[in-house]
């Protein structure tokens, strides 16, 4: 446990370089605490800070940065957030912007809002909407890739690809079909994924494999759905921009989204605004980054996930605020436009 002079002096390093960027000396720190303590005292406090490993020395300058576990008990214990509304968040114009729109629509919106607000990347989850399907069928495109044609209820129709390990003929093809349209017609894809685990032993072996893999594109894809905004405002990132194999896995990051769309799932599980840092688990891939994210909801049921991902040395007040009004500003246009 860290005694009151040490939180505070923590405290003012953190906030001074998440203003500033540069490492916090001795000097700056008695101005910023105010507190009447000798600069041999403050160097005493920040080596005891250090070996906790709390903050650290880089090699080319006197001053200390926070470390992953710094920023952790930063935000935990010591960050305060107002709840009155940030410059910038113009919540009614805002909030008219996303109200009627489709929902990919609001999705899209969404993530150029967070980026825009924050001047770093927005990122959010699609709703996992379920796929209710009136009618299917299967058409072979080639030995091991077979084109699945989904018409919904309201005569919607979704094409997705499935790559299967056995060769189907055209007529196997069209007995699964045959069996998916007599008994499962009208069930979302969710429900049939729960029928076949007991309805499999069933069916012949093949079929049984091709249906699997039916289903199993829908979560997938389901998954994937993740929308990315203002990726490049990384490249004014100090952290970033001095090295270009951080910044390049970064943008893979963004492109394969899989990475991302994991965290969300995860964050989808707690309540309220999380915070994630680099460094501190598996969850955040990159030491250097961090991620504030929130679940938003339809009619009062998460239905997907939203958040702002920037180094760690961002503004946490802020992108608390960002992250939490946005979430309820898309759970309110969702809810009211369905």
């Amino acid at each position: 446990m860290l005694d009151e002079r040490s939180k505070l002096l923590l405290k003012a390093l953190v906030e001074r370089y998440i203003a500033d960027g540069q490492p916090v000396g001795s000097r700056t720190l008695a101005k910023a605490t105010g507190l009447e303590l000798s600069p041999a005292t403050i160097r005493n406090v920040m080596s005891d800070l250090e070996e906790l490993g709390l903050i650290a020395s880089p090699h080319t300058s006197a001053g200390r940065i926070p470390t992953a576990r710094g920023y952790r008990l930063f935000v935990d214990t010591m960050l305060t957030v107002r709840r009155d509304e940030l410059p910038g968040m113009g919540g009614l114009g805002r909030q008219q912007a996303l109200e009627g729109a489709q929902p990919q629509r609001v999705i899209s919106h969404a993530a150029q809002m967070l980026s825009s607000l924050s001047q770093f990347v927005g990122v959010v989850m699609a709703p996992r909407m379920a796929t209710v399907f009136r009618h299917i069928e299967f058409l072979n495109l080639s030995e091991h890739r077979v084109l699945v044609i989904l018409v919904s209820p309201d005569g919607e129709v979704q094409n997705r690809i499935i790559h299967t390990q056995a060769v189907f003929t055209q007529s196997q093809l069209q007995e699964a079909a045959n069996f998916f349209n007599t008994h499962y017609a009208g069930l979302t894809m969710d429900a049939v994924r729960e029928r076949l685990k007991t309805e499999l032993e069933a069916l012949r072996g093949e079929i049984a494999e091709l249906m699997k893999a039916a289903v199993d594109v829908d979560a997938a894809r389901e998954q994937d759905q993740v929308v990315v905004a203002g990726e490049r405002n990384l490249l004014s990132v100090s952290e970033f921009s001095s090295d270009m194999g951080n910044l390049r896995r970064l943008f893979d990051l963004f492109e394969q989204k899989t990475q991302l769309a994991r965290l969300l799932d995860v964050s989808a599980q707690a309540d309220g605004v999380r915070i994630y840092i680099g460094g501190e688990s598996q969850v955040v891939p990159y030491e250097d980054l961090s991620v504030v994210t929130a679940p938003y909801e339809v009619d009062g049921q998460v239905v997907g996930t939203l958040g702002v991902i920037g180094p760690q040395r961002m503004p946490y007040d802020r992108m608390i605020q960002i992250v939490d009004v946005t979430a309820k500003l898309v759970s309110n246009a969702l809810s009211h436009g369905k």
